[in-house]
Protein backbone atom coordinates (compact mmCIF):
# COMPACT_ATOMS: atom_id res chain seq x y z
CA UNK A 1 0.00 0.00 0.00
CA UNK A 2 1.04 3.22 -1.04
CA UNK A 3 2.28 5.64 1.98
CA UNK A 4 1.47 9.62 1.25
CA UNK A 5 3.87 11.77 3.08
CA UNK A 6 3.76 15.13 4.01
CA UNK A 7 6.62 17.50 5.11
CA UNK A 8 6.00 20.43 7.26
CA UNK A 9 8.81 22.48 7.29
CA UNK A 10 7.53 25.06 10.17
CA UNK A 11 8.51 27.92 12.07
CA UNK A 12 7.96 27.37 15.65
CA UNK A 13 9.06 29.75 18.05
CA UNK A 14 11.40 28.55 21.07
CA UNK A 15 8.59 28.11 24.72
CA UNK A 16 5.64 28.82 22.90
CA UNK A 17 4.25 25.30 23.48
CA UNK A 18 0.37 26.02 22.78
CA UNK A 19 1.31 28.15 19.36
CA UNK A 20 3.49 25.81 18.29
CA UNK A 21 0.71 22.89 18.87
CA UNK A 22 -1.24 25.28 16.93
CA UNK A 23 1.00 25.53 14.37
CA UNK A 24 1.73 21.72 14.05
CA UNK A 25 -2.06 20.89 14.08
CA UNK A 26 -2.65 23.60 11.30
CA UNK A 27 -0.22 21.59 9.09
CA UNK A 28 -1.35 18.58 9.92
CA UNK A 29 -4.87 19.26 8.87
CA UNK A 30 -3.97 20.53 6.05
CA UNK A 31 -2.09 17.67 4.88
CA UNK A 32 -5.07 15.69 6.14
CA UNK A 33 -7.28 17.19 3.50
CA UNK A 34 -4.56 16.15 0.87
CA UNK A 35 -4.84 12.76 2.25
CA UNK A 36 -1.62 12.32 3.44
CA UNK A 37 -1.13 9.34 5.83
CA UNK A 38 2.03 10.63 7.75
CA UNK A 39 3.02 14.54 8.48
CA UNK A 40 6.62 14.59 9.81
CA UNK A 41 7.73 17.80 11.86
CA UNK A 42 11.49 19.05 12.43
CA UNK A 43 13.50 18.08 15.18
CA UNK A 44 12.25 19.63 18.51
CA UNK A 45 9.67 21.42 17.03
CA UNK A 46 7.20 21.04 20.02
CA UNK A 47 9.06 23.40 21.89
CA UNK A 48 11.31 25.09 19.34
CA UNK A 49 14.66 25.32 18.99
CA UNK A 50 17.11 26.04 20.50
CA UNK A 51 15.69 25.77 23.90
CA UNK A 52 18.69 25.90 25.96
CA UNK A 53 18.54 26.01 29.33
CA UNK A 54 14.76 26.01 29.60
CA UNK A 55 15.38 22.10 29.37
CA UNK A 56 17.18 22.61 32.35
CA UNK A 57 13.50 23.67 33.86
CA UNK A 58 11.53 20.83 35.62
CA UNK A 59 7.98 22.91 34.90
CA UNK A 60 9.22 23.22 31.55
CA UNK A 61 9.46 19.56 30.36
CA UNK A 62 6.42 19.12 32.34
CA UNK A 63 4.38 22.01 30.42
CA UNK A 64 6.12 20.17 27.17
CA UNK A 65 4.16 16.72 28.07
CA UNK A 66 0.78 18.72 28.83
CA UNK A 67 1.72 20.23 25.17
CA UNK A 68 2.19 16.91 23.44
CA UNK A 69 -1.15 15.68 25.52
CA UNK A 70 -3.12 18.55 23.94
CA UNK A 71 -1.44 17.85 20.14
CA UNK A 72 -2.41 14.25 20.41
CA UNK A 73 -6.05 15.41 21.92
CA UNK A 74 -6.43 17.69 18.94
CA UNK A 75 -5.09 14.84 16.09
CA UNK A 76 -7.88 12.46 16.87
CA UNK A 77 -10.35 13.58 14.24
CA UNK A 78 -7.56 13.38 12.00
CA UNK A 79 -6.63 10.45 9.48
CA UNK A 80 -2.94 11.69 9.41
CA UNK A 81 -0.53 10.36 12.00
CA UNK A 82 1.94 13.22 13.29
CA UNK A 83 5.83 12.61 13.60
CA UNK A 84 6.33 15.18 16.43
CA UNK A 85 9.78 16.41 17.56
CA UNK A 86 9.92 17.42 21.48
CA UNK A 87 11.92 16.51 24.75
CA UNK A 88 10.38 13.82 26.88
CA UNK A 89 11.73 13.27 31.02
CA UNK A 90 12.03 9.76 31.73
CA UNK A 91 12.97 9.84 35.90
CA UNK A 92 16.22 12.05 35.97
CA UNK A 93 16.84 11.65 32.74
CA UNK A 94 15.90 14.16 29.63
CA UNK A 95 16.00 12.71 25.63
CA UNK A 96 15.27 14.38 22.34
CA UNK A 97 12.82 12.38 21.03
CA UNK A 98 10.10 12.41 18.57
CA UNK A 99 6.54 10.34 18.88
CA UNK A 100 4.08 8.94 16.63
CA UNK A 101 0.57 10.33 17.22
CA UNK A 102 -1.99 8.14 15.40
CA UNK A 103 -6.24 9.00 15.97
CA UNK A 104 -5.50 10.62 19.46
CA UNK A 105 -3.09 8.04 20.72
CA UNK A 106 0.97 8.17 21.19
CA UNK A 107 2.35 4.85 19.51
CA UNK A 108 5.64 4.81 19.17
CA UNK A 109 8.76 6.81 20.78
CA UNK A 110 12.30 7.01 19.05
CA UNK A 111 15.60 8.76 21.11
CA UNK A 112 18.14 10.50 19.25
CA UNK A 113 21.16 8.03 19.95
CA UNK A 114 24.20 10.61 19.20
CA UNK A 115 24.47 13.11 21.11
CA UNK A 116 26.87 15.81 19.82
CA UNK A 117 28.69 17.96 21.75
CA UNK A 118 30.83 19.96 19.28
CA UNK A 119 27.66 21.69 17.73
CA UNK A 120 26.53 25.42 19.05
CA UNK A 121 23.42 23.59 20.73
CA UNK A 122 25.13 21.40 23.40
CA UNK A 123 23.17 18.80 23.42
CA UNK A 124 25.13 17.26 26.29
CA UNK A 125 24.34 19.45 28.64
CA UNK A 126 20.58 18.79 28.23
CA UNK A 127 20.44 15.05 26.68
CA UNK A 128 20.98 11.61 27.28
CA UNK A 129 21.35 9.78 24.40
CA UNK A 130 18.46 6.88 23.93
CA UNK A 131 18.32 3.42 23.43
CA UNK A 132 14.88 2.57 22.58
CA UNK A 133 13.82 1.67 19.00
CA UNK A 134 13.38 4.10 16.40
CA UNK A 135 11.26 2.37 13.81
CA UNK A 136 7.42 3.40 12.75
CA UNK A 137 5.00 1.52 10.84
CA UNK A 138 2.35 3.54 8.62
CA UNK A 139 0.35 1.79 5.98
CA UNK A 140 2.88 -1.33 6.58
CA UNK A 141 5.75 1.07 5.74
CA UNK A 142 8.79 0.37 8.03
CA UNK A 143 10.16 3.71 8.52
CA UNK A 144 13.53 4.45 10.62
CA UNK A 145 13.76 7.59 12.35
CA UNK A 146 16.98 9.45 12.70
CA UNK A 147 16.80 12.97 15.01
CA UNK A 148 19.47 15.14 13.07
CA UNK A 149 21.87 14.22 10.97
CA UNK A 150 24.42 13.29 13.48
CA UNK A 151 22.86 10.75 15.02
CA UNK A 152 24.23 8.47 11.86
CA UNK A 153 23.02 5.43 13.61
CA UNK A 154 21.91 3.52 10.44
CA UNK A 155 20.76 -0.17 10.67
CA UNK A 156 23.13 -2.98 9.10
CA UNK A 157 20.62 -4.85 7.81
CA UNK A 158 18.40 -2.86 5.28
CA UNK A 159 15.61 -5.43 4.96
CA UNK A 160 13.91 -4.28 8.20
CA UNK A 161 13.24 -0.95 6.93
CA UNK A 162 11.41 0.70 3.52
CA UNK A 163 12.57 4.36 4.36
CA UNK A 164 14.40 6.39 6.27
CA UNK A 165 13.12 9.77 7.91
CA UNK A 166 15.37 12.47 8.83
CA UNK A 167 13.98 15.07 11.10
CA UNK A 168 16.37 18.06 11.66
CA UNK A 169 16.67 21.46 13.26
CA UNK A 170 20.11 22.54 11.78
CA UNK A 171 20.45 26.07 11.62
CA UNK A 172 22.20 27.79 8.47
CA UNK A 173 25.60 28.89 7.54
CA UNK A 174 27.51 29.02 3.93
CA UNK A 175 27.88 25.92 2.76
CA UNK A 176 25.90 24.27 5.20
CA UNK A 177 22.93 22.79 2.71
CA UNK A 178 25.88 20.83 0.52
CA UNK A 179 27.33 19.18 3.55
CA UNK A 180 23.64 17.92 4.06
CA UNK A 181 23.14 16.75 0.71
CA UNK A 182 26.42 14.63 1.05
CA UNK A 183 25.09 13.59 4.52
CA UNK A 184 21.95 12.28 2.65
CA UNK A 185 23.74 10.72 0.05
CA UNK A 186 26.04 8.66 2.44
CA UNK A 187 22.62 7.76 4.16
CA UNK A 188 21.47 6.39 1.04
CA UNK A 189 25.07 4.25 0.27
CA UNK A 190 24.77 2.56 3.22
CA UNK A 191 21.38 1.82 3.51
CA UNK A 192 20.46 1.42 -0.58
CA UNK A 193 16.63 3.19 0.54
CA UNK A 194 15.07 6.36 -0.19
CA UNK A 195 15.30 9.17 2.40
CA UNK A 196 12.88 11.99 3.19
CA UNK A 197 14.45 14.97 5.41
CA UNK A 198 12.90 18.26 7.18
CA UNK A 199 14.38 21.08 8.62
CA UNK A 200 13.26 23.61 10.77
CA UNK A 201 12.61 27.24 9.13
CA UNK A 202 12.76 30.62 10.94
CA UNK A 203 15.31 32.69 13.08
CA UNK A 204 15.74 32.24 16.77
CA UNK A 205 17.82 34.45 18.16
CA UNK A 206 21.23 34.29 16.47
CA UNK A 207 20.44 31.35 14.51
CA UNK A 208 18.52 31.00 11.27
CA UNK A 209 16.96 27.30 9.69
CA UNK A 210 16.89 27.48 6.09
CA UNK A 211 14.31 24.66 6.14
CA UNK A 212 14.81 22.57 2.72
CA UNK A 213 12.87 19.66 2.87
CA UNK A 214 13.71 17.29 0.79
CA UNK A 215 13.95 13.77 -0.47
CA UNK A 216 16.62 11.46 -2.39
CA UNK A 217 15.96 7.87 -3.79
CA UNK A 218 17.70 4.57 -3.07
CA UNK A 219 20.28 6.04 -5.47
CA UNK A 220 21.34 9.02 -3.91
CA UNK A 221 19.27 11.05 -6.47
CA UNK A 222 17.47 14.35 -5.26
CA UNK A 223 13.89 13.92 -5.94
CA UNK A 224 12.15 16.39 -3.90
CA UNK A 225 13.18 19.73 -2.58
CA UNK A 226 11.21 22.73 -0.98
CA UNK A 227 12.35 26.20 -1.16
CA UNK A 228 14.59 27.84 1.56
CA UNK A 229 14.10 30.29 4.34
CA UNK A 230 9.73 30.02 4.04
CA UNK A 231 7.62 27.90 5.49
CA UNK A 232 6.09 25.18 3.27
CA UNK A 233 4.08 21.90 3.34
CA UNK A 234 4.88 19.54 0.55
CA UNK A 235 3.44 16.18 -0.38
CA UNK A 236 5.43 12.93 -1.17
CA UNK A 237 4.17 9.24 -2.46
CA UNK A 238 6.28 6.05 -1.08
CA UNK A 239 5.38 3.04 -3.14
CA UNK A 240 7.37 -0.38 -3.85
CA UNK A 241 10.84 1.87 -2.82
CA UNK A 242 10.31 4.79 -5.00
CA UNK A 243 9.75 8.18 -4.07
CA UNK A 244 7.55 11.04 -6.07
CA UNK A 245 6.64 12.91 -7.09
CA UNK A 246 9.80 14.62 -8.50
CA UNK A 247 9.91 18.65 -7.63
CA UNK A 248 12.91 20.20 -7.03
CA UNK A 249 12.79 24.12 -5.92
CA UNK A 250 15.58 26.17 -7.78
CA UNK A 251 18.64 26.78 -5.46
CA UNK A 252 19.93 30.32 -4.95
CA UNK A 253 23.46 31.96 -5.78
CA UNK A 254 25.51 32.70 -2.15
CA UNK A 255 24.57 36.23 -2.11
CA UNK A 256 20.86 35.51 -2.38
CA UNK A 257 21.30 32.51 -0.29
CA UNK A 258 23.06 34.91 2.61
CA UNK A 259 20.84 37.72 1.87
CA UNK A 260 17.80 36.11 2.42
CA UNK A 261 19.01 34.54 5.47
CA UNK A 262 19.79 37.84 7.38
CA UNK A 263 16.10 38.96 6.44
CA UNK A 264 14.81 36.16 8.22
CA UNK A 265 16.88 36.24 11.03
CA UNK A 266 16.28 39.94 11.72
CA UNK A 267 12.64 39.76 10.86
CA UNK A 268 12.06 36.87 13.59
CA UNK A 269 13.77 38.41 15.72
CA UNK A 270 11.59 41.47 15.88
CA UNK A 271 8.31 39.37 14.96
CA UNK A 272 8.82 37.42 18.23
CA UNK A 273 10.25 40.20 20.82
CA UNK A 274 7.38 41.98 19.99
CA UNK A 275 9.17 45.47 18.62
CA UNK A 276 7.13 47.62 17.03
CA UNK A 277 10.07 48.56 14.52
CA UNK A 278 13.49 49.54 14.14
CA UNK A 279 16.05 52.18 14.09
CA UNK A 280 19.07 52.86 13.18
CA UNK A 281 21.74 55.34 12.10
CA UNK A 282 22.41 56.15 9.01
CA UNK A 283 26.24 57.68 8.07
CA UNK A 284 25.74 57.45 4.52
CA UNK A 285 28.13 54.56 4.38
CA UNK A 286 28.34 51.25 3.50
CA UNK A 287 27.50 48.85 6.41
CA UNK A 288 24.72 51.31 7.35
CA UNK A 289 23.51 50.89 3.51
CA UNK A 290 23.38 47.56 3.65
CA UNK A 291 22.03 47.29 7.32
CA UNK A 292 18.53 49.24 6.39
CA UNK A 293 18.29 47.43 2.82
CA UNK A 294 17.77 44.55 4.85
CA UNK A 295 15.86 45.98 7.38
CA UNK A 296 13.05 47.44 4.99
CA UNK A 297 13.02 43.77 2.63
CA UNK A 298 12.72 42.19 6.37
CA UNK A 299 9.96 44.71 7.78
CA UNK A 300 8.88 47.51 5.35
CA UNK A 301 9.65 51.08 5.28
CA UNK A 302 6.51 51.90 7.66
CA UNK A 303 8.99 50.16 10.43
CA UNK A 304 12.10 51.48 9.94
CA UNK A 305 13.80 54.97 11.30
CA UNK A 306 16.94 56.13 10.27
CA UNK A 307 18.70 59.08 11.59
CA UNK A 308 21.99 60.59 10.06
CA UNK A 309 24.41 62.46 12.93
CA UNK A 310 27.00 64.46 11.47
CA UNK A 311 29.33 65.71 12.84
CA UNK A 312 32.03 68.71 11.84
CA UNK A 313 33.85 66.09 10.11
CA UNK A 314 31.57 64.69 8.06
CA UNK A 315 31.28 64.56 4.28
CA UNK A 316 29.03 66.69 2.44
CA UNK A 317 28.54 63.75 -0.21
CA UNK A 318 27.92 61.32 2.89
CA UNK A 319 24.62 63.51 4.04
CA UNK A 320 23.83 63.49 0.43
CA UNK A 321 23.82 60.06 -0.23
CA UNK A 322 22.19 59.32 3.22
CA UNK A 323 19.27 61.47 2.37
CA UNK A 324 19.32 59.86 -1.28
CA UNK A 325 19.31 56.04 0.05
CA UNK A 326 16.51 57.01 2.71
CA UNK A 327 14.66 58.48 -0.32
CA UNK A 328 15.12 55.42 -2.35
CA UNK A 329 13.85 52.52 0.18
CA UNK A 330 11.16 55.47 1.59
CA UNK A 331 11.89 55.16 5.28
CA UNK A 332 11.48 57.69 7.88
CA UNK A 333 14.96 60.20 7.65
CA UNK A 334 15.74 62.56 10.37
CA UNK A 335 19.24 64.75 11.10
CA UNK A 336 20.35 65.29 14.60
CA UNK A 337 24.18 67.25 14.58
CA UNK A 338 26.13 66.14 17.02
CA UNK A 339 28.93 69.43 17.28
CA UNK A 340 26.86 70.81 20.33
CA UNK A 341 26.87 67.27 22.39
CA UNK A 342 30.90 67.18 21.49
CA UNK A 343 30.95 71.14 22.53
CA UNK A 344 29.32 70.08 25.64
CA UNK A 345 31.62 66.98 26.30
CA UNK A 346 35.24 69.13 25.71
CA UNK A 347 34.19 71.70 28.10
CA UNK A 348 33.32 68.71 30.83
CA UNK A 349 36.66 66.81 30.04
CA UNK A 350 38.76 70.01 29.14
CA UNK A 351 41.58 69.68 31.67
CA UNK A 352 41.85 65.88 31.42
CA UNK A 353 42.22 66.16 27.36
CA UNK A 354 44.26 69.88 27.40
CA UNK A 355 47.29 69.52 25.67
CA UNK A 356 46.94 66.55 24.60
CA UNK A 357 46.54 65.30 20.07
CA UNK A 358 43.76 64.28 19.65
CA UNK A 359 43.21 60.75 19.25
CA UNK A 360 40.79 57.68 19.96
CA UNK A 361 39.21 59.73 23.11
CA UNK A 362 37.84 62.57 21.10
CA UNK A 363 37.19 59.82 18.06
CA UNK A 364 34.88 57.45 20.83
CA UNK A 365 33.45 60.47 22.51
CA UNK A 366 31.82 61.10 19.09
CA UNK A 367 30.58 56.95 18.40
CA UNK A 368 29.12 57.10 21.68
CA UNK A 369 27.18 60.20 21.34
CA UNK A 370 25.56 58.82 18.77
CA UNK A 371 24.84 55.57 20.46
CA UNK A 372 23.31 57.38 23.12
CA UNK A 373 21.21 59.68 20.69
CA UNK A 374 19.95 56.12 19.23
CA UNK A 375 19.08 54.66 22.27
CA UNK A 376 17.10 57.57 23.65
CA UNK A 377 14.75 57.24 20.59
CA UNK A 378 14.84 53.81 21.18
CA UNK A 379 13.64 54.28 25.10
CA UNK A 380 10.54 56.71 23.68
CA UNK A 381 9.53 54.66 20.93
CA UNK A 382 10.38 51.06 21.35
CA UNK A 383 12.00 50.42 18.57
CA UNK A 384 14.84 48.55 18.28
CA UNK A 385 18.51 49.86 17.53
CA UNK A 386 19.99 48.34 15.04
CA UNK A 387 23.79 48.38 15.01
CA UNK A 388 25.62 48.32 11.73
CA UNK A 389 29.61 46.98 12.41
CA UNK A 390 30.73 44.31 10.22
CA UNK A 391 32.64 41.13 11.31
CA UNK A 392 35.96 42.42 9.80
CA UNK A 393 35.54 45.45 12.44
CA UNK A 394 33.97 43.30 14.96
CA UNK A 395 37.13 40.67 14.98
CA UNK A 396 39.71 43.09 14.94
CA UNK A 397 37.98 45.48 17.54
CA UNK A 398 37.05 48.73 15.47
CA UNK A 399 34.04 49.03 16.95
CA UNK A 400 33.28 51.10 19.84
CA UNK A 401 31.85 49.86 23.43
CA UNK A 402 28.68 51.90 23.86
CA UNK A 403 29.24 53.70 20.77
CA UNK A 404 28.47 52.18 17.45
CA UNK A 405 27.90 48.85 19.20
CA UNK A 406 25.01 50.21 21.24
CA UNK A 407 22.14 48.21 20.35
CA UNK A 408 19.70 45.22 20.43
CA UNK A 409 20.50 43.71 17.42
CA UNK A 410 23.64 43.46 15.26
CA UNK A 411 22.60 42.31 11.59
CA UNK A 412 25.47 41.75 9.68
CA UNK A 413 27.92 41.06 12.95
CA UNK A 414 28.67 37.95 10.79
CA UNK A 415 29.52 39.41 7.65
CA UNK A 416 32.86 40.28 6.48
CA UNK A 417 33.37 43.75 4.68
CA UNK A 418 34.13 42.27 1.68
CA UNK A 419 30.77 40.08 1.36
CA UNK A 420 28.90 43.17 2.36
CA UNK A 421 30.40 44.41 -0.79
CA UNK A 422 28.97 41.32 -2.58
CA UNK A 423 25.81 41.38 -0.90
CA UNK A 424 25.37 45.10 -2.08
CA UNK A 425 25.82 44.98 -5.50
CA UNK A 426 23.52 41.85 -5.38
CA UNK A 427 20.55 44.12 -3.61
CA UNK A 428 20.89 46.46 -6.19
CA UNK A 429 20.19 43.49 -9.24
CA UNK A 430 16.66 43.37 -7.75
CA UNK A 431 16.36 46.88 -6.94
CA UNK A 432 18.34 50.08 -7.59
CA UNK A 433 17.98 51.16 -3.00
CA UNK A 434 21.57 51.74 -2.47
CA UNK A 435 23.67 54.75 -4.51
CA UNK A 436 25.89 53.80 -6.17
CA UNK A 437 28.82 55.99 -4.81
CA UNK A 438 28.25 54.25 -1.22
CA UNK A 439 29.48 51.36 -2.63
CA UNK A 440 32.25 52.60 -4.90
CA UNK A 441 34.01 55.40 -2.30
CA UNK A 442 36.65 54.30 0.50
CA UNK A 443 35.41 53.23 3.44
CA UNK A 444 35.70 55.70 6.34
CA UNK A 445 34.12 56.25 10.10
CA UNK A 446 34.37 59.97 9.52
CA UNK A 447 35.97 60.44 12.86
CA UNK A 448 38.25 63.30 12.06
CA UNK A 449 39.65 64.90 8.76
CA UNK A 450 40.08 62.62 6.14
CA UNK A 451 40.20 59.28 7.52
CA UNK A 452 39.80 56.37 5.54
CA UNK A 453 39.39 52.24 7.11
CA UNK A 454 42.92 51.39 5.53
CA UNK A 455 44.72 53.96 7.46
CA UNK A 456 45.21 51.30 10.45
CA UNK A 457 44.00 48.01 8.87
CA UNK A 458 45.26 46.09 6.02
CA UNK A 459 43.29 46.08 2.51
CA UNK A 460 40.10 44.23 3.35
CA UNK A 461 40.97 41.75 0.62
CA UNK A 462 43.63 40.49 2.88
CA UNK A 463 41.87 41.45 6.28
CA UNK A 464 38.87 39.21 5.29
CA UNK A 465 41.26 36.31 4.59
CA UNK A 466 42.78 36.03 7.93
CA UNK A 467 40.43 36.28 9.70
CA UNK A 468 38.88 33.37 7.44
CA UNK A 469 41.79 31.45 7.65
CA UNK A 470 42.39 32.08 11.40
CA UNK A 471 38.92 31.45 12.71
CA UNK A 472 36.86 29.03 10.44
CA UNK A 473 40.49 27.38 9.39
CA UNK A 474 41.96 27.06 12.43
CA UNK A 475 45.27 28.11 11.09
CA UNK A 476 48.15 29.60 12.93
CA UNK A 477 50.53 32.73 12.03
CA UNK A 478 52.89 30.72 10.81
CA UNK A 479 50.24 28.72 7.97
CA UNK A 480 48.86 31.85 7.29
CA UNK A 481 51.66 33.73 6.23
CA UNK A 482 53.04 30.67 4.27
CA UNK A 483 50.28 31.20 2.03
CA UNK A 484 51.35 34.59 1.30
CA UNK A 485 49.90 36.81 3.35
CA UNK A 486 52.68 39.28 4.97
CA UNK A 487 53.91 38.34 7.71
CA UNK A 488 53.49 42.06 9.68
CA UNK A 489 49.29 41.90 8.57
CA UNK A 490 49.15 38.47 10.13
CA UNK A 491 50.39 39.10 13.72
CA UNK A 492 48.75 42.39 13.66
CA UNK A 493 45.49 41.11 12.71
CA UNK A 494 45.42 37.73 15.31
CA UNK A 495 46.78 40.20 17.65
CA UNK A 496 44.00 42.97 17.37
CA UNK A 497 41.48 39.35 17.17
CA UNK A 498 42.70 37.93 20.79
CA UNK A 499 42.68 41.76 22.83
CA UNK A 500 39.16 42.82 21.18
CA UNK A 501 37.29 39.83 22.73
CA UNK A 502 36.12 41.95 25.76
CA UNK A 503 34.58 44.04 23.41
CA UNK A 504 32.42 41.23 21.37
CA UNK A 505 31.46 39.71 25.09
CA UNK A 506 29.40 42.81 25.35
CA UNK A 507 28.08 43.14 21.53
CA UNK A 508 24.32 42.44 20.74
CA UNK A 509 23.25 39.27 19.09
CA UNK A 510 23.40 38.84 15.39
CA UNK A 511 22.80 36.63 12.54
CA UNK A 512 24.93 33.59 12.13
CA UNK A 513 25.83 33.05 8.50
CA UNK A 514 29.24 31.56 9.57
CA UNK A 515 30.23 28.41 10.50
CA UNK A 516 32.60 30.07 13.41
CA UNK A 517 30.29 33.19 14.16
CA UNK A 518 31.34 35.22 17.31
CA UNK A 519 29.34 33.88 20.16
CA UNK A 520 28.34 30.17 20.50
CA UNK A 521 30.59 28.72 18.06
CA UNK A 522 33.23 31.10 18.68
CA UNK A 523 34.56 30.72 22.89
CA UNK A 524 37.58 32.10 23.53
CA UNK A 525 38.79 33.86 26.87
CA UNK A 526 38.91 37.07 27.68
CA UNK A 527 42.06 36.90 29.64
CA UNK A 528 44.49 34.71 27.11
CA UNK A 529 48.12 35.12 26.71
CA UNK A 530 48.53 32.01 24.56
CA UNK A 531 50.86 33.04 22.14
CA UNK A 532 50.84 30.31 18.83
CA UNK A 533 54.48 28.74 18.36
Amino acid sequence: MPLNIALAQINTTVGDLSGNVKRIIEYAREANRQHADLLITPQLALCGMFPEDLLLRKDFLVNCESALEALSAHSKKLNTAILVGHPAREGRHCFNAATLIQKGKRCVVAFKKQISRQSAFDEGRYFEPGKEQDTISVNDVKCHIVIGLDDFMLSTQPNVRDLDIVMDASPYHMGIPAQRFVCLQEMTRQSRLPVCYVNLVGGQDGFVFDGGACALDSQGKLCHQQSRFEEALSLLEYAKGVIGPSVVAQEKNLEAEVYQALIVGLRDYVEKNAFPGVILGLSGGMDSALTLAIAVDALGADRVRTVMMPSPYTAQISLDDAQEMADLTGVRYDVIPILPAMQTFSAILGQELANLQQGTAEENIQARIRGMILMALSNRHGSLVLTTSNKSETAVGFCTLYGDMAGGFAVIQDVVKTLVYRLARWRNTQSYVIPERIITRAPSAELKPGQTDQDNLPSYEVLDAIICAYMENGMNVNQIVAKGYPDSDVKKVVRLLKISEYKRRQAPLGTRVTQCAFGKSWRYPVTNHYQEA
